[in-house]
């Protein structure tokens, strides 16, 4: 006996429907409300230089006679690097350790590579001013700073930065902490204020003490910033690559028809194949892509062709649980049961096989983001997002509209779910 359809449940479902399509038209298209314009989900993403074009180097740091390379000053030297191109407004721009001695910068909208090394090439400028404007001092005459915790003359613990000069340092800055007790002197890096600390005493020992710190991270900071002026270690260009913009736009534009040709693909096996089961794996897939835009999005991940590619490779992982799910529905109907029950034993054993296929490929991509660089954690990040949001996906979306269909009764024929009736 036919059962009777059930309104509330078929305007649910045909309201999810509306729902979806009217995201992805705004996702595609963009749409504008009022004063509100809201621009389709590409306009909203930062690409890499891959993408984009730019310029590309390597630089290889060298110690100097009196000095060896050590992890310290690498992480400096790196510091030093994001400040200079963040202080000259360069967008995008990333900056990041590759190896143990060498450090790779990518400088996207760039096409001069001259223009690129003469911005990032020199080591970032310290300078004390002192009240008149005069420089004191620079950075070549520190030999050391850090943060730590001081206990004050009232017995209060508090965060300082340590300053450690080397000889000719100690006589300027002697002579300056003496002219200019109870006024600010100055520390700036690459022209910008850093710090403004006031001179409460004349001070001889080449070593002094900035206080105001509201924190041990803020005065980390700091003394990075410090050291990061003062670093003595000597960086060479090894190697500088030049992305032009039209490439870089070809390989974006062959990337998205690459990936809608095969999310074509899919969705159509997936109908084919599986029929009404396939229809609604197929509106999960468009909810799972969605939802994987909107939160690499609201991450600001920079979207690079290795990120591309791993958002693709999510895509067929997270139809490969619905294939698993709906074979394992298609077996407990050749049982016996009903359609709803099939489906629910279906997901239950489907679980098991899910999650352990799952889990070894977060693990994988863990590995890649933590022990990689550069393009591969592009990889690795947009396919752990990935696999997570799949994984919610295929077990919490696709199971719920499955129920909401069958509650309509519109789609209560076995031949509909592609199950053959025993």
């Amino acid at each position: 006996m036919k059962k009777k359809v059930d309104g509330k449940a078929t305007t649910k479902f045909f309201l999810l429907l509306a729902l979806i399509v009217a995201i992805c038209y705004i996702l595609i298209k963009g749409v504008t409300i009022g004063v509100y314009d809201i621009g389709n989900i590409g306009d909203h993403f930062n690409y890499g230089l891959d993408l984009t074009g730019g310029v590309n180097v390597v630089l290889q740091a060298e110690a100097t006679d009196d000095s060896d390379i050590t992890d310290e000053k690498m992480t400096a030297t790196v510091a030093a690097l994001k400040n200079r191109v963040d202080s000259l407004g360069v967008s995008e721009a990333t900056v990041s350790l590759q190896g143990d001695t060498r450090i790779r910068v990518s400088i996207p909208s760039i096409q001069n590579q001259q223009e690129a090394l003469d911005m990032i090439g020199k080591t970032a400028q310290l300078e004390f001013i002192d009240p008149n404007g005069d420089v004191i001092l620079t950075g070549e005459d520190v030999i050391d700073s850090e943060a730590v915790n001081q206990t004050s003359s009232s017995g209060i613990e508090e965060p300082v930065v340590t300053l450690e000069f080397n000889e000719e340092g100690t006589e300027l800055f002697a002579a300056a902490t003496k002219e200019f007790q109870g006024e600010v002197i100055k520390i700036q890096l690459d022209g910008e204020d850093i710090s403004t600390p006031v001179v409460n005493a004349e001070i001889t020992t080449g070593e002094a003490v900035i206080e105001g710190m509201e924190d041990l991270d803020e005065a980390g900071e700091l003394a990075e910033l410090i050291r990061g002026g003062a670093l003595p270690v000597k960086l060479t260009p090894l190697e500088v690559t030049t992305v032009g913009p039209t490439l870089g736009q070809d390989s974006l534009s062959k990337s998205i028809l690459g990936g809608t040709i095969g999310i074509i693909a899919v969705l159509v096996f997936m109908l084919l194949v599986y029929r009404g089961l396939g229809l609604i794996a197929d509106i999960g897939l468009v909810i799972f892509i969605i939802l994987d835009l909107l939160t690499m999005e609201a991450m600001n991940v920079t979207l690079t062709l290795p990120g591309i590619a791993g958002l693709i490779l999510t895509i067929g992982m997270a139809v490969d649980a619905n294939v698993i799910i709906f074979e394992r529905i298609k077996e407990e109907t050749q049982s016996g049961k009903t359609i709803k029950a099939a489906i629910e034993s279906g997901f239950k054993r489907a679980m098991t096989t899910i999650i352990d296929a799952n889990v070894t490929t977060l693990i994988a991509g863990f590995v890649l983001f933590f022990l990689g660089s550069g393009s591969v954690q592009g990889f690795a990040v947009t396919l752990v997002m990935g696999i997570i949001i799949s994984l919610f996906t295929a077990i919490v979306v696709t199971r719920h509209i499955i129920k909401l269909a069958l509650s309509t009764n519109l789609f209560n024929s076995p031949n509909f779910f592609g199950i053959k009736e025993v």
